[in-house]
């Protein structure tokens, strides 16, 4: 009876097969991990297939600043035209045979977007905060409605006067308000205090894209205001 050959390639002449020591030595050393287990590359090819899903995710914006091998953006693009369960999964492990062979410095380009996605940026950061230290302040002080309006003087005055003036109508008084805080309970928001919020961030999250692009900040007057661009 003939015995089953075994699976393998051959390198310089002689057989490998797969699994020995030899198999492993020749990837660990193809992958630059000398001393690889065959778990720990078993692993890495699934961490870097997950990774791969999870591209499938990312945001156009995001997807496109990475920059990412032509191959592989085809084969992320199949991927998701594919419905079929095992179709995609088939698809998904081509994805990470690609994966594979992207540089470190790409890899943690994709992680830092999806965190990115994840949590937001810095700069979206910092607008959230911004936009919540100038809700309480417009609220809380009457002289902040001036300083607010000389910064930002495209403003509906109106609009924000009546938010401010009944947001401080519907806020709770500050005795009931420390005791749910001292029961751990956030006190409900407003519709207007909600939405003086929102006004808020509409008028910084301009600013804070001309912060990250000031390439693509206009040198000239606004053609909205109706003037024209002047020149010298």
């Amino acid at each position: 009876m003939s015995r089953k050959p075994k699976k393998g390639y051959f390198v310089k002449g002689h057989f490998v097969a797969e699994g020995s020591e030899l198999d492993l030595q020749l990837k660990a050393e193809l992958k630059g991990t000398a001393g690889a287990t065959k778990t720990d590359l078993k692993r890495e090819m699934d961490a870097l297939q997950d990774l791969g899903t999870e591209l499938l995710t990312l945001r156009s914006d995001l997807f496109a600043r990475l920059q990412l091998p032509e191959k592989l953006q085809d084969a992320l693009a199949e991927a998701k035209r594919i419905t079929n369960f095992e179709g995609k999964r088939r698809q998904m492990q081509f994805v990470g045979k690609l994966m594979r062979k992207l540089e470190d410095d790409t890899v943690a380009a994709i992680h830092a977007a999806l965190d990115e996605q994840r949590n937001g940026s810095a700069a979206e950061k910092l607008v959230l905060h911004q936009s919540e230290h100038w809700r309480d302040r417009l609220i809380a002080d009457d002289d902040a409605l001036a300083a607010w309006l000389e910064q930002f003087p495209r403003t509906d005055t109106q609009q924000i006067r009546a938010l401010i003036r009944q947001a401080r109508k519907d806020a709770p008084p500050a005795h009931d308000a420390q005791v749910a805080e001292s029961q751990g309970l956030a006190p409900r928001k407003s519709r207007a205090y909600r939405e003086l919020f929102q006004l808020v961030r509409e008028h910084l999250a301009p600013q804070e894209r001309a912060a990250s692009h000031p390439a693509s900040a206009p040198d000239t007057d606004d053609p909205e205001d109706g003037h024209a661009p002047q020149h010298p």
